[in-house]
């Protein structure tokens, strides 16, 4: 099972000296994926959970595969309303190129209502623009060989009934973000009953976690997965891993934009996971 990061990629203390930092302690961790977030227009819904300066994903990953080596890269996620399909199948096809083939393109339909009316896109058919951006990517990738792209994996993100048909629908991967245990467990049974439906193979399994270490354990009610005493977290990843999941990215952003300026604690709780669970990346 791989191990990967979710990298803040906004917030007052992010720049391109702390991305840098941030890039060369994850691949030196020996985590496997190092992804980031998006946002184009910060609204105040965005600003208020995400403040400026948010660095937009295809130019910072773009920047970060010059300055490491192995490590792949990804967005978690893409917001796929926001661009037009043949844009994004360009942009992900060239960085995917430029990066030695690291690139794993994460989509989502998004949430900020003041940022689709910012961008001019319809709120409310987001969840059908998804479906059409992920339809018309594959298009592009598999009759035009000028895009190339076709190796690039996707996963697709949502916890609907909506978003786990997408899933099977289009993905590669279901990539679901910041859930209890129980809740997955629920969750990966209805989507191999969708997938039976749509007489489909069942996506990869591919979750994004918070990762939050306590001094002591935290009642299992109380929490959501990647959060508690080290062995609460160690287990999750055990749990996640027999439910299949082949890659698990841990998000130590807690929820206080302050926390980009001091991100030596972060970086501590991903030492001590990667310390654990040496064999996760090998």
């Amino acid at each position: 099972m791989e191990l990967g990061v979710n990298v803040p990629n906004f917030g007052p203390g992010t720049n391109p000296a702390r991305l840098r930092d941030w890039a060369r302690t994850v691949e030196g961790l020996g985590y496997g994926l190092l992804m980031v977030s998006d946002h184009v227009a910060i609204t105040p819904d965005v600003a208020a959970q995400y403040p400026a300066p948010f660095y937009e994903p295809f130019t910072t990953l773009s920047w970060l595969a010059g300055i490491t080596d192995r490590i792949r890269l990804g967005t978690t996620v893409l917001i796929a309303p926001y661009r037009h399909p043949l844009l994004v199948a360009r942009m992900a096809a060239n960085l995917n190129e430029l990066s030695g083939g690291r690139l794993v393109l994460g989509i989502g339909v998004g949430w900020a209502r003041q940022e689709f009316d910012a961008l001019g896109t319809d709120f409310h058919r987001r969840g059908q623009i998804t479906d059409d951006v992920l339809r018309e990517l594959r298009r592009a990738w598999e009759n035009d060989k000028d895009y190339g792209g076709g190796d690039i994996p996707i996963w697709v993100g949502g916890q609907s009934t909506a978003g786990l048909r997408r899933a099977v629908r289009f993905g590669d991967a279901w990539h679901p973000l910041r859930n209890r245990i129980d809740w997955l467990r629920t969750a990966m049974d209805r989507l191999r009953a969708i997938a039976a439906e749509e007489e489909r193979p069942v996506p990869e399994f591919a979750p994004r976690i918070l990762l939050r270490l306590t001094d002591g354990p935290l009642p299992d009610d109380d929490r959501v997965a990647g959060e508690g005493s080290l062995d609460q977290v160690l287990a999750d990843l055990d749990v996640l891993r027999e439910l299949g999941a082949r890659s698990v990215v841990l998000d130590p952003f807690v929820g206080d934009p302050a926390e980009t300026e001091r991100p030596e604690a972060a970086w501590q709780a991903l030492a001590t996971i990667a310390a654990h669970t040496r064999w996760e990346n090998t």
